[in-house]
């Protein structure tokens, strides 16, 4: 399929997992509030989605993936297995070695990055509990994203994109019956986490099976295949440390203000949405073409893929941005105030909102640019990117952070406002190696197009700043309910974008039915037809 179509299946997908992500966010914030419990709740889920996008999502995938792709494609489907289930049963002997030592050593490791509770005791103890609790997750989601991998290869996204939903719906099922007792809901959702992951890793395998994958697992060996998977993956690895070193900083700061990491929490929801959509979508979409093009030497078709991903990204990230940017208090208090999560609560989410909303364009930027790296088997440049971002993060955000407590304001914006910043420093970096080596120069027509995507934005912004000074009419005119506002708000924005869009010629009705026309998938030998189709 077209990276169009492709990404549609992906986001489709996405968007479904999130909307019951939002109604899981929705009932965890009336359950536990913006206070201790909701800070330990977070924090028991910061750590196991440090391991799994450090080990599962992260380094591995990106060295795995275009690997796996590009046996599969000169090979055939039985060599990318062999080597699919050497790569598995080495990546499960260490995620299973590193989960246990975590979990022995959460009263320290938490110590630092929960610090700010050191002299609550429950509190402290309640997130350890939890940790150890959710961590058991990581080794079931590194057996799903293998076998994702390998389903993403073969030109089937379905079920690798669905499987999120199975967390959202397990995390629902366990809190809605205790959502009254949040120390109990607490741990209905942590023990949630745990067994959505081995429901994820069942529903991914089958489809596997279905679509024609014949791995297994056998006794952990560093065989010559595996290790040139490694030293590609450790310095994604050290990539990955550094973007998720960003994360546990901000959140061992923001333990200094209570209800902060809750605040920032339900902030990167809500950006996380267009990264989900989008971002992740496209680079999931085109990492395995892009692999096969590199293979057959089409460089000219993976530069023109570039700027077809890039504005596909950019014609739906913008207005996302513009939103968050026009109206975050009024978005996240339409979205999320309500039970234990107060308007004053959403007020100051959105303070934090604000300063993401300038940053989410980097942040999909981000996952579109790196596979153009990983397809080359370059995982170096993007550690090297990463590290100046995570310096530059930390130090920002660190002194942003302290110098906004000591004039008496909130710190927690200043760590949102060095993240947009660092990602962006990032981007240029990726973007300046891409040009000089000849893998990525976007063409007058892309210019031409991001220009007018930017324009439809530029009117949708003014639009929707018009409509969040106007909020209070807003709500009195939709029957007084701030539920109906908000929707009127993002609906009524988003076809007033599209409509900006066909006006200002960012689209066309020829260039969509083309993006989504059917192109050649993987030249693999016989593929059987699955689910995913």
């Amino acid at each position: 399929m077209s990276l169009a179509r492709n990404t549609a299946v992906i986001g489709g997908l996405t968007l479904v997992s999130r909307v019951f992500g939002f109604a899981r966010d929705l009932v965890l914030a009336a359950a536990l509030g913006a206070g201790p419990v909701s800070d330990a709740f977070n924090a028991a889920l910061r750590f196991p989605n440090l391991f799994r996008r450090l080990f599962a999502e992260g380094a591995f995938t990106q060295a795995f993936a275009p690997q796996y792709a590009k046996r599969l494609e000169a090979e055939g489907p039985e060599i990318a297995d062999r080597l699919a289930g050497e790569a598995l049963s080495v990546l499960l002997a260490v995620t299973g070695a590193a989960t246990g030592l975590a979990m022995l050593a959460m009263p320290a490791i938490n110590s630092v990055i929960f610090a700010g509770y050191r002299d609550d005791p429950e509190t402290f103890a309640l997130a350890n509990t939890l940790t150890m609790i959710t961590m058991s997750y990581l080794i079931a989601i590194t057996a799903a994203t293998v076998f994702s991998s390998m389903l993403n290869a073969r030109g089937r996204f379905f079920a690798a994109a669905a499987a999120p939903i199975l967390l959202n719906l397990c995390l629902l099922a366990a809190v809605w019956p205790v959502r009254d007792d949040p120390q109990t809901a607490a741990y209905a959702a942590a023990a949630a986490v745990a067994v959505s992951g081995v429901l994820q890793a069942l529903w991914v395998w089958l489809a596997a099976r279905r679509s024609g994958v014949r791995t297994r697992l056998r006794a952990p060996r560093l065989t010559p295949d595996v290790k040139a998977i490694i030293a590609l993956a450790v310095p994604g690895a050290i990539a990955g440390g550094a973007l998720q070193v960003n994360i546990m900083t901000s959140q061992a700061l923001a333990s200094f203000e209570e209800g902060a990491i809750t605040f920032l929490n339900v902030a990167d929801r809500l950006y996380q949405l267009p990264l989900g959509l989008i971002g992740i979508a496209v680079g999931v979409a085109m990492l395995p073409r892009l692999s096969r093009m590199v293979v057959n030497g089409d460089q000219d078709g993976a530069r023109a893929a570039m700027d077809e991903a890039v504005a596909l990204a950019m014609a739906f990230t913008l207005p996302a941005a513009a939103a968050m940017m026009a109206a975050p208090v009024f978005l996240i208090d339409g979205l999320f105030s309500r039970g234990a999560f107060t308007s004053d609560d959403a007020a100051m989410v959105g303070m934090a909102l604000l300063h993401y909303g300038w940053g989410v364009p980097a942040f999909v930027l981000a996952k579109i640019y790196a596979p153009a790296f990983f397809a080359r088997d370059d995982t170096r440049a993007p550690m090297r990117y990463a590290i100046v971002s995570m310096i530059l993060n930390i130090s920002f955000g660190a002194a942003l952070f302290f110098s906004l407590r000591a004039m008496g304001l909130p710190g927690f914006p200043g760590l949102a406002i060095a993240t947009s910043l660092a990602a962006w420093v990032n981007v240029a970096l990726m973007v300046r190696a891409l040009v000089r080596r000849g893998a990525y120069k976007p063409t007058r027509a892309a210019w031409g197009r991001l220009l007018r995507i930017g324009l439809a934005t530029a009117a949708l912004w003014l639009v929707m700043a018009g409509m969040a000074l106007n909020r209070e009419a807003l709500t009195a005119l939709m029957f007084g309910s701030k539920e109906i506002a908000i929707a009127a708000f993002i609906f009524g924005g988003g076809g007033f974008y599209f409509l900006c869009a066909f006006l200002f010629r960012a689209v066309t009705v020829a260039e969509v039915r083309a993006a989504f026309r059917r192109e050649r998938g993987p030249s693999s030998p016989v593929l059987p037809t699955g689910m995913d189709g």
